[in-house]
C-alpha cells in the first residue's frame, strides 16, 4: 500500500513534470513573442527614428523662422542655362552666411525623389530643411528625407491610382512619362500644348464618373499631372504652415518663388511674399494677369532664376540681399550683424578666390588671415594629420592659382553654429569642392571666437578647424590625391 510519503513524492514529481513541460510552452511563446516584438521593435524604431528627425527640423529653431523661402527648382533656382551655376552659388553664399541659422529654406519641386536626387548631383545646390516632390504630393523633411505620413493619409482620400492610370490610357494624344515620375499620388504624362485643355476637360468628366476627386496640372508646355484634389505645390505649403501656426512658430515672413504653371498654386496663399522670375513662362504670367496682377506682395523679377529670388528679398525688404560671392573686396566687407556663418562663409570663398588667382596684391590678404587665427590653433586634415593654423596659411602660397583656367568652385552647406560660452561658437558645416569631374565634401568643424565679447562685429579669431571625408562625396576614387589645405 502507497505510504503518504510516497503519495507526496509521486503529486511532487508530477507536478514538476508538468511545471516543466508548462515552462517550455511558455518559453516556446516567449521566444516567438519575442520574434514578434523584435521586428515590431524595429519598425517601432525606425517610426522613432523618422519622427525624431521631423521633429528636429520642426524644432531646430526655438522662434518662429525670420524667413522661410519656398522655390521652385528648374529654371527658378536652378537655372540650365547658366553652365558655371553663378546665380545658385550666389543665393547659396547668401543663404548660409545669413540665414540659414534662424531660416527655413524648402524646395518646391515636380521632380520625383528619383529625378530630385539626381539634380543633386548634377548642381551646386544646398540641402533644404524640407523637400516638397512630385507637385506636392510628397513632403520630407532634412538630408535624410524622411516623409510625412499625416500628408499621405490626407491625399488618400478619393483617390484610386489603378483608375487614373486605366482611364487615361484610353486619350491616344497622351504619353505616358517615365517609371520613376509615378508615383503613389501622381500620374504624369506628355501632351502636346494644343491638344492639353480638351484631353483635360475629358478626363475630368471620366473621373468625375468614378467618384474620384482628383486636379489635372498642365505645365511648361509638355507636362500633364493627374493628382488628388488636395495635393499640389500651394496645399502642401497651406499644410505646413498650418503645422507651423499650431506650434506657435509661423515663419514671420514666407517668400514663394517660381517660373510655370505648376507653381501657380504656391502663389495663391494668403500672406506670402511671391516672385516669379524674369524667365517665367507664358502660363504662369498668364494666370498672374487673370488672378494676381494688383497683388503688390507678387512681384515679376528682372533677373533670372536664383538672382531673381535674391532681387525680391530686397525689393520686400525681407532681409539681406547682396551675396559674399558678389562682394570683390572680403578686407572692405563689414556686416551690422557679424555671425559666425558669415565668416566661415567668406573664408571658404577666399580659398575658391586664391586657388583660382582671383586675388591681387594678396599679401595683405594673408596677412589678416593669419592675424584672424590663435597662434596656439589646430587645422586637422580628413587624413588625421595636424598642422598649427598659421603654417597651413603659409602654405597656401604654394597653390595660388593652381587651379586658373580650370572648373574650380567650392560651397557650403548646412553651416549650423552653437555658442558654447560666452565669446565662443562651434561651427559645423558641409564644404564641398568641385574640381573638374572630381567632386568632394568635407564634415568640417570650426571653433571661433569673438575678438570682444561685448563688440562681436569686430570679428572673429579662428581656433580650431577639424575635417573628415564625407561619406556623399562622388566620382572621387582616392582621397589621398586631392589637395585639401583647407
Amino acid at each position: 500500500m502507497q505510504t503518504e510519503s510516497e503519495s507526496i513524492e509521486r503529486e511532487q514529481k508530477g507536478e514538476y513534470r508538468a511545471r516543466v513541460q508548462s515552462e517550455s510552452e511558455t518559453q516556446r511563446e516567449i521566444e516567438s513573442e519575442r520574434e514578434t516584438e523584435s521586428e515590431s521593435e524595429s519598425e517601432t524604431k525606425r517610426e522613432i527614428e523618422s519622427d525624431q528627425v521631423r521633429g528636429r527640423i520642426m524644432d531646430r529653431l526655438k522662434t518662429s523662422a525670420r524667413l522661410m523661402i519656398v522655390s521652385d527648382l528648374d529654371h527658378t533656382m536652378v537655372d540650365h542655362h547658366d553652365s558655371e551655376n553663378l546665380s545658385l552659388l550666389s543665393f547659396s553664399a547668401l543663404w548660409e552666411s545669413n540665414y540659414r541659422h534662424d531660416s527655413l529654406l524648402v524646395f518646391s519641386t515636380g521632380r520625383s525623389p528619383v529625378l530630385y536626387k539626381k539634380l543633386r548631383e548634377e548642381k551646386p545646390m544646398l540641402t533644404p530643411d524640407i523637400t516638397i516632390m512630385s507637385v506636392g504630393t510628397e513632403i520630407t523633411y532634412g538630408n535624410l528625407m524622411v516623409p510625412d505620413d499625416g500628408w499621405v493619409e490626407i491625399l488618400n482620400q478619393k483617390w484610386d491610382r489603378s483608375i487614373v492610370i486605366e482611364e487615361s490610357k484610353k486619350f491616344p494624344e497622351l504619353t505616358l512619362q517615365a517609371e520613376t515620375e509615378l508615383r503613389s499620388h501622381k500620374v504624369s504624362f506628355y501632351v502636346e500644348k494644343d491638344k492639353a485643355q480638351a484631353v483635360s476637360k475629358a478626363l475630368m468628366e471620366c473621373f468625375e464618373k468614378h467618384g474620384l476627386d482628383v486636379k489635372i496640372i498642365y505645365s511648361g508646355g509638355k507636362d500633364l499631372d493627374i493628382l488628388p484634389q488636395g495635393a499640389g505645390k500651394g496645399q502642401a505649403l497651406a499644410y505646413l504652415l498650418k503645422k507651423f501656426k499650431t506650434e506657435g512658430k509661423l515663419p514671420n515672413n514666407t517668400l514663394v518663388c517660381g517660373d510655370s504653371g505648376n507653381d501657380a498654386e504656391l502663389f495663391s496663399i494668403p500672406e506670402v511674399y511671391g516672385v516669379m522670375v524674369s524667365n517665367a513662362q507664358e502660363e504662369l504670367l498668364k494666370w498672374h494677369a487673370e488672378n494676381a496682377k494688383n497683388n503688390p506682395k507678387i512681384i515679376h523679377a528682372t533677373e533670372r532664376c536664383a538672382a531673381g529670388i535674391m532681387q525680391a528679398i530686397g525689393h520686400f525688404g525681407l532681409g539681406p540681399n547682396i551675396s559674399p560671392r558678389d562682394v570683390t573686396d572680403f578686407l572692405e566687407c563689414k556686416l551690422e550683424n557679424v555671425n559666425p556663418g558669415h565668416e566661415v562663409v567668406k573664408f571658404f570663398l577666399f580659398y575658391e578666390r586664391w586657388r583660382r588667382a582671383e586675388i591681387e596684391n594678396f599679401e595683405p590678404y594673408l596677412a589678416s588671415l593669419k592675424a584672424s587665427c590663435d597662434p596656439s590653433g589646430v587645422h586637422v586634415e580628413p587624413t588625421g594629420f595636424e598642422h598649427s593654423l598659421w603654417d597651413k596659411i603659409d602654405g597656401m602660397r604654394s597653390i595660388y592659382g593652381d587651379k586658373q583656367g580650370k572648373q574650380f568652385r567650392v560651397w557650403i552647406d548646412r553651416v549650423l553654429p552653437t555658442q558654447i560660452s560666452s565669446n565662443t561658437w562651434l561651427v559645423k558645416l558641409d564644404k564641398w569642392e568641385l574640381s573638374g569631374e572630381e567632386r568632394n565634401c568635407c564634415k568640417t568643424t570650426v571653433i571661433v571666437s569673438s575678438k570682444d565679447a561685448t563688440v562681436p562685429s569686430d570679428g572673429f579669431t579662428w581656433m580650431h578647424v577639424h575635417q573628415t571625408w564625407s561619406e556623399e562625396v562622388t566620382n572621387l576614387k582616392d582621397h589621398s590625391s586631392s589637395i585639401n589645405v583647407f
